[in-house]
């Protein structure tokens, strides 16, 4: 009884109680989102991940862009907001950008294969 106690404790701390975020922050927040998108765009137009595999160059990318995530999580844990609230937060834009990166590199190499003009 007494582990379950403690286990509810440790939750609550982890919890955030509705509380706002300020302007300042939420500007900061979106900076570095942008930062982050910024990197994976301009990472992904350099000529070697033309030639990669879809799949392999939107890991590399990702993976060479991840330390502009932490900036984001430093953003959100100055601002005193709970570690797994800001995960949850990163974990889904990193899916999305992952996602819309993949797609626009299937894309691509598609249309090299089929000979398109341009690529």
């Amino acid at each position: 009884m007494m582990v379950a106690g403690l286990a509810c404790a440790e939750e609550a701390k982890e919890e955030w109680n509705e509380t706002t975020l300020k302007d300042e922050t939420i500007q900061k927040i979106q900076q570095s989102q942008y930062t982050y998108k910024k990197c994976v765009v301009d990472t992904m137009q350099k000529p070697e991940f033309a030639k990669m595999e879809s799949r392999n160059a939107t890991d590399v990318i990702i993976k060479s862009c991840e330390p502009t995530l932490a900036e984001i999580r430093k953003v959100y844990t100055d601002a005193e907001v709970p570690g797994v609230v800001a995960d949850r937060h990163l974990k889904k834009m990193r899916i999305q950008v992952t996602r819309n990166l993949l797609q626009e590199l299937m894309y691509a190499e598609a249309a090299k294969k089929s000979g398109m003009p341009g690529n």
